[in-house]
């Protein structure tokens, strides 16, 4: 199968916490919107958000006999939570967890070496009711059939006979509680995951009205490049069927961090980011030889442009299903076999410390399981769903991204594009070609500035045109809000606000006429003072100001296994 660029589900985390999780017992039932029942308990101060006059609820969404939707909630921390809006964060993949963004990114929290929780002051929940969602169902604490198996070290899931781990599955410490491995039982395509979706938002509305508004937010990174326009379209055209019981879901912004959206011209984007234009970071160690193979690989008569038409012309699963093995393996993991770098944020070698994985220890404890209601151990990534969607050939489909975009705007939703300049994966080299192709009213005549924020630093630039926007953020790996909280969050709060990202102080409406005057490209060169020549320690930590490691924490130790990350 392929080894999914988005996610690198290559390699699993092991968990060592994994357990048999007893089904709980105290979860409160409500019938919520389109006859989709809610389960859910109210989390306990201290499990994340630390503030114990902030309120957070999680549980799972019913929307099929076997598929129960995990989602964890968190109000708003500034003004009546009744009043803020929400915003529903999904991560990628396909099949990566929402708590990789809650824990790693813009939640309230996150969990240190030490394995303790910490505040964080960052979070979007500032500004907005959060909802985090992981889908579809196996992914992260979702679940279909809760059955006894454990994991072995190529992700598989094995089931056992009983709830008692035998001696030949012990040392792999992953025996435990795992969702039935059938592929039958998730969506293959990002257009037949929509309707559960659809159906969770629907439930967690009629469940929790206080904190549903006509209007909502939808925010996502990664594979989000595809599950936002298809998702948000989906949307769109629900309102317009109004299903019984169902109630309309007015979307008002969309944004989509590093996004995914056209194969055909991100898997160039691995060429230009590595050797021709080159990246920011003057980084390029490789010689005529890799260059040539690198070339040849992607354009080459029969190689992964053609393979990917082909995909485009005739739709079979097959042959997407291949094309996309074949760029993975031979366009985008030369990165990989060549750098040694990490795809997420080609300044760290592999294996790299960032953003910090230790929440994943942390989701499987006993406390932390039974305080969120959870029926399942906790993974970043659903193999289940990986192969289902490798099976079509997901990966390697367009699936209308780029005109999905064209309609969210054309129905007066604004859409932001944000790309982390560090990221191999889903570079921004590739997000300004896929800006471009959406074509937005206005945004030929738009520029690049620069963002304006309270710190007084230069994060990044922003090219804009009423309602559509793309920005290149400095310095910031894939996962933006790790690397430049401060600015990820002053971005999204002059989105909610429908203020410019580049100074917040202009107010936009559809087809005002508002631009950006600048220089038509973003030519900022960061250089190569960032880009580390070793590999650090597990437990180094990130420091935002100095755009790397802390220097007191930066030993160059060798991690002991290499660990691949979903996102």
């Amino acid at each position: 199968m392929v080894l999914y660029p988005k996610v690198l589900l290559a390699v699993l985390v092991s968990y060592a916490t994994a357990q048999f999780v007893p089904a709980p017992t105290d979860l409160i039932t409500k019938k919520g919107h389109a006859g989709i029942d809610v389960r859910y308990k109210e989390v306990p101060p201290g499990i994340c958000e630390q503030d114990p006059s902030v309120k957070s609820y999680s549980g799972y969404a019913d929307v099929g006999e076997d598929e129960h939707i995990f989602w964890w909630f968190f109000e708003a921390r500034n003004g009546d939570p009744k009043d803020a809006p929400l915003t529903v964060w999904i991560n990628g993949g396909p099949g990566s967890s929402s708590m990789i963004g809650l824990f790693q990114e813009l939640g309230p929290c996150g969990v240190d070496h030490d394995g303790n929780v910490y505040n964080n002051p960052y979070s979007w929940s500032n500004v907005s009711n959060m909802l985090f969602v992981d889908q579809p169902a196996t992914v992260g604490l979702s679940y279909t059939i809760p059955i006894p198996a454990y994991e072995d070290d190529d992700g598989n899931v094995i089931q056992l006979p009983s709830e008692e781990c035998p001696d030949y599955a012990q040392d792999l410490g992953t025996c435990g509680t795992y969702s039935k491995p059938d592929i039958a039982l998730v969506p293959n395509t990002t257009a037949r995951a929509a309707p559960n979706m659809w159906k969770t938002l629907q439930g967690f509305m009629g469940a929790f009205p206080k904190y549903s508004r006509n209007g909502f937010n939808f925010a996502t990174e990664s594979y989000g490049g595809h599950y936002g326009p298809v998702f948000n379209e989906y949307f769109v055209k629900q309102n317009a069927k109004k299903p019984h019981g169902s109630i309309r879901i007015d979307l008002e912004n969309v944004l989509i961090g590093n996004g995914w959206f056209d194969p055909l011209i991100q898997y160039q984007a691995y060429y230009n980011f590595s050797i021709f234009p080159g990246n920011t970071y003057d980084y390029n160690p490789y010689n005529e030889s890799v260059q040539a193979e690198w070339y040849n690989n992607l354009y080459g008569e029969g190689n992964c442009v053609d393979r990917t038409r082909e995909c485009y012309a005739t739709g079979r699963n097959d042959i997407c299903s291949a094309a996309d093995d074949f760029c993975a393996s031979k366009v985008e993991s030369l990165f990989d076999i060549y750098s040694g770098r990490d795809e997420y944020d080609m300044r760290e070698l592999t294996p790299d410390p960032f953003p910090y994985e230790f929440y994943v220890d942390y989701l499987n404890s006993p406390k932390v399981q039974a305080a969120i209601g959870a029926y399942q151990n906790f993974s970043e990534f659903s193999g289940t769903v990986g192969n289902a969607f490798g099976s079509t050939g997901d990966d390697d489909r367009e699936s209308a991204t780029i005109e999905n975009v064209r309609k969210l705007l054309e129905a007066g939703v604004q859409v932001l594009l944000y790309f982390g300049d560090a990221d191999f994966n889903c570079n921004w080299l590739g997000g300004q070609v896929v800006a471009e192709e959406i074509n937005a009213p206005g945004y030929n005549h738009a520029g690049f500035v620069n963002i304006t924020t309270s710190d007084g630093v230069v994060h990044g630039q922003v090219r804009q045109s009423d309602l559509f926007s793309f920005v290149r953020i400095y310095e910031s790996g894939h996962e933006v809000p790790f690397y430049q909280p401060l600015a990820a969050l002053e971005v999204f709060e002059r989105v909610l606000l429908r203020k410019d990202i580049a100074t917040g102080s202009h107010h936009l409406k559809p087809h005002g006429g508002y631009r950006t005057h600048g220089t038509p490209t973003s030519d900022y060169r960061e250089g190569n003072s960032t880009v580390i020549l070793e590999v650090l320690d597990s437990n180094t930590t990130y420091n935002t100001t100095l755009n790397g490691p802390n220097p007191s924490s930066s030993a160059s130790v060798r991690l002991r296994s290499r660990r691949l990350r979903s996102v």
